[in-house]
């Protein structure tokens, strides 16, 4: 059996790791340890295992994954030491801290934690989404909370941070006093007709 895996199909990539500490490979997402981070690795692939290579010394490996697309498997022991506090961390805490802020940012949260099969992995979408209130203001945040969902019904902490980076939270209320007074969707219609009868 040894012999045979020696001969079994490998491919080479190269990859970078990311900020989060992961590479990417076909899509999916596997941790490194974190003191590598920045760093240019080489990927082994075979048709069950994800090898990672640094100066030619495996630094770790995985089982690969399959299926959905986005999919990241994580071990704990490459966490840097300020994201292992996050294992202390569940959704019921970042639930109702989102509900402390407001609504709408309570449903984005949940939006977060409900995109991935495992809980821990939205968290850091979470505390990053959170901690936007401590840059821009609670209100601002739960505004743009409030934007993102009238885009999309699971909205990220990316789309959430455009939107305050751009100010779009801004405008938001001078939109809703627009539509109100636009709720006559068919005003243009009968003046056309009335117009029209007119000639």
């Amino acid at each position: 059996m040894g012999k045979n895996t020696q001969y079994e199909l490998a491919t080479w990539k190269t990859a970078t790791v990311q900020y989060n500490y992961h590479i990417s490979v076909d899509k999916m997402n596997y941790s490194v340890p974190y003191e590598y981070i920045k760093h240019k690795v080489d990927v082994r692939i075979t048709r069950n295992v994800i090898e990672i290579f640094y100066n030619n010394n495996r630094i770790c490996s995985h089982p690969k994954l399959h299926g959905r697309e986005g999919q990241y498997n994580t071990v704990e022991d490459h966490m840097p030491e300020d994201h292992k506090k996050y294992i202390t961390w569940n959704s019921e805490r970042f639930i109702s801290w989102a509900e402390s802020i407001g609504y709408n940012t309570s449903i984005v949260i949940k939006a977060i934690l409900s995109v991935h099969k495992i809980e821990q992995q939205g968290y850091k979408g979470c505390m990053a989404l959170l901690k936007l209130a401590d840059k821009y203001s609670i209100n601002r945040l739960e505004a743009a909370c409030e934007k993102a969902l009238s885009y999309t019904p699971k909205p990220g902490y990316k789309s959430v941070q455009t939107i305050l980076q751009t100010g779009q939270d801004k405008i938001l209320k001078e939109e809703i006093s627009t539509k109100s007074s636009d709720s006559d969707d068919f005003g243009f219609t009968r003046g056309a007709d009335y117009y029209g009868r007119n000639s």
